[in-house]
């Protein structure tokens, strides 16, 4: 693991570098550009309002007595987080695939491409999170002190997301249909987490499925330390911490190990 963590620090200025160019990349052309990565979340946030607040009447076990705005805030949280895990883990198996040229540049540090794909992600909950704040404060409900927990939180997911975003982005060079495999399974996690129901609403008898779920704790987390002003479950935060950092080491340990032969693949 000291290892990854030299090689960020080494290549710190290229991973920025390419973070940027990514996202500018990303918007280069459109009539609105850089202003698309704020309006996609806003637009979603009003449909999800519109949807859950007038269509369905919904309510949040916990939300606030109307119901129907806190519902779509609170949806909302746990997209942003599903959003970040899916966009690194949809884009990991062709990653290195379609930057084959600098698989063949012996001095490039194929390492930095999931870091830079997480930091992609990572700029994208950024600003779903400043939407969230902003749509927090727009119903009435105020930022609590727990909100400063907020990267104690989120820091065991990334870390985590990164371990597999390395695991998969090596696995895509030797078997191409590993997307088509993520794809469905990033859906299928999607719907067993907590995202568009509370914990509370599952009988007993499913909620260990869906705790066994990596995205199940930090969406609960984050609502907790954004939305109810509650603090983490800290028992279970450690243990995540301690799968984060295991699933981190291997993630790096098998992209070192199998990089070998991706020149000779692609």
């Amino acid at each position: 693991m000291t290892d990854a963590v030299g090689s960020i620090w080494r290549n710190r200025e290229i991973i920025k570098s390419f973070v940027v160019r990514e996202i500018v990349g990303r918007y280069r052309g459109s009539f609105g550009g850089l202003l698309w990565s704020l309006i996609n979340p806003l637009l979603m946030l009003a449909i999800y309002t519109f949807v859950f607040a007038v269509v369905f009447k919904a309510r949040w076990s916990n939300a606030a007595p109307d119901g129907g705005v806190s519902f779509a805030v609170v949806l909302f949280a746990g997209l942003i987080v599903q959003a970040f895990f899916a966009e690194c883990l949809t884009r990991a198996p062709r990653l290195l695939i379609e930057h084959a040229n600098f698989v063949k540049k012996v001095v490039f540090p194929l390492e930095v491409l999931p870091i830079i794909t997480v930091g992609v992600a990572l700029f994208h909950a950024g600003i779903s999170l400043i939407i969230l704040f902003a749509a927090l404060l727009f119903v009435g409900n105020p930022l609590h002190a727990t909100v400063l927990l907020l990267p104690v939180v989120i820091a065991p997911f990334v870390l985590l997301t990164l371990g597999l975003t390395w695991f998969v982005g090596a696995l895509g060079v030797y078997i191409r249909d590993i997307g088509q495999v993520i794809g469905l399974l990033t859906t299928m996690m999607l719907f067993l987490s907590p995202v568009f129901y509370p914990l509370s609403a599952l009988p007993e008898s499913l909620r260990g499925l869906v705790l066994f779920n990596p995205l199940t704790l930090p969406i609960e987390q984050l609502r907790n330390v954004l939305i109810w002003g509650r603090l983490p479950d800290w028992n279970a935060l450690v243990a995540y911490y301690v799968l984060a950092f295991a699933m981190a080491f291997f993630g790096y340990w098998w992209f070192q190990r199998s990089r070998k032969g991706f020149a000779d693949v692609l």
